[in-house]
């Protein structure tokens, strides 16, 4: 059975920081390419970050600079470090596995930011 538990949101003020974290079980985790993607009231479901199986990265540009993904292979875990947060970065942030075409979902965690 495929997991994926997401943890690590919660309320901070606007400049603060938060590390989401992502655990993986019932994958390869290591063949997977791991993704953060998040989605605000009223919004479509966006990307933030995605890291490759060899490690190779990608931001959205709301999030570079600002946003760093990291995978540790033998936890089977995804990690997104957000710092300078923004109240546009409110959301709820979901993790997910690609592998051949197959994508699976964590149920999420909420990130609140207040200014």
């Amino acid at each position: 059975q495929v997991q994926l538990v997401e943890s690590g949101g919660g309320s901070v003020q606007a400049g603060g920081s938060l590390r989401l974290s992502c655990a993986a079980s019932g994958i390869i985790f290591s063949l997977n390419t791991m993704g953060w993607y998040r989605q605000a009231p009223g919004k479509q479901r966006e990307l933030v970050a995605l890291i490759g199986s060899g490690g190779t990265t990608n931001y959205a540009d709301s999030a570079k600079g600002r946003f760093t993904i990291s995978r540790d292979n033998a936890k089977n875990t995804v990690y997104l470090q957000m710092s300078s947060l923004k109240p546009e970065d409110t959301a709820v942030y979901y993790c997910n596995a690609a592998y051949l075409g197959v994508r699976r979902w964590g149920q999420g965690t909420q990130v609140t930011v207040s200014s």
